[in-house]
């Protein structure tokens, strides 16, 4: 493929992920997507998945195509952030829907690992004679739904260990409660809570602090909340949240509990938020794996957030 093809397949394919993220909490458990449809330069239609059980991206996008513009679709490429779907679940199959729409080319972002899609939705559209070409900009699209292809491909939960701690690595003040974050990080926690299905904290936690585990600082669904304690082993928790369809969990501490999940290695994604201040005695905080690399990292207020994920 031509440099500057790839240029244009990875620009309307960002405007996919753009779209997509607008389902952080309807489309769920289904995962976010985003389906653009170009014809001659020009953005023709454009649509995601909004609720699940209602039409997905690519409905969406053929819908919002303007009557004086569907000529347009016999030469026009259709860009989805996830590959479209070829079984009957509550919607119809949306490969079906585009080959009977005739587009020239089909752009994948990545692949569905679900068991009744895993590439047949491709190989359907292909078998039709429509090019498709699938990849672009795959680790975005992975990355935007990071919660269900683990749900799916491991069995269990997306797992977010999350802890604040000081600059010289306290989580407390003399193993006291003590507030690392500030008011724009709080925010910003409360927002990934809204985004997760479900908190836990460990027992001592729980008890010392009273943790209320809420989104009182944004706006959507309070994550179900789960204590852990030592009748239930951790990895039979971890399979009932999976048995109960909980495709997301934020570990918010302490020590002990963000230890032994990263000892049992059961998890995916680390927050370490650190603040400019110092203590002089408490709860040091966890340490971090060995294999873990730097996803991002940002400011906000001097308080840092670093996001890690498995190297």
């Amino acid at each position: 493929m031509e440099n500057s093809q790839i240029i244009i397949d990875e620009k309307y394919m960002r405007r996919c992920i753009q779209l997509a993220a607008n389902g952080i909490q309807g489309a769920r458990p289904n995962p976010m997507v985003g389906s653009v449809i170009v014809a001659n330069e020009r953005i023709i239609g454009e649509g995601y998945h909004v609720r699940c059980g209602e039409g997905h991206a690519e409905v969406n996008a053929f819908a919002s195509v303007s009557p004086e513009d569907e000529s347009l679709l016999k030469d026009a490429t259709i860009y989805v952030s996830l590959e479209p779907c070829s079984h009957y679940g509550k919607t119809p199959p949306c490969a079906d829907l585009i080959i009977k729409k005739g587009v020239r080319r089909v752009v994948v972002g990545c692949i569905d690992p679900f068991a009744e899609v895993q590439g047949r939705g491709i190989q359907k559209i292909r078998e039709a004679g429509i090019e498709v070409v699938v990849g672009v900009l795959e680790d975005e699209c992975r990355w935007l739904n990071r919660r269900f292809f683990t749900f799916h491909s491991m069995h269990r939960p997306y797992i977010i260990l999350k802890w604040a701690q000081t600059a010289n690595g306290f989580i407390d003040d003399h193993f006291q409660p003590l507030l690392i974050s500030n008011e724009q990080t709080q925010m910003i926690s409360h927002q990934l809570r809204a985004e997760e299905d479900a908190i836990l904290v460990g027992h001592t936690t729980f008890n010392r602090d009273q943790p209320s585990l809420n989104v009182r600082h944004w706006h959507g669904p309070d994550p179900k909340r789960i204590v852990l304690t030592r009748n239930r082993p951790l990895t039979q928790l971890i399979d009932d949240l999976y048995q109960h369809g909980i495709q997301s969990l934020i570990v918010e501490g302490g020590r002990q509990t963000h230890e032994s999940l990263m000892k049992a290695g059961l998890w995916d994604e680390i927050r370490v938020e650190t603040a400019p201040v110092t203590v002089t005695d408490g709860t040091p905080a966890p340490k971090l794996p060995v294999e873990v690399r730097v996803r991002s990292q940002q400011i906000y207020e001097k308080n840092e957030i670093v996001i890690y994920t498995r190297q």
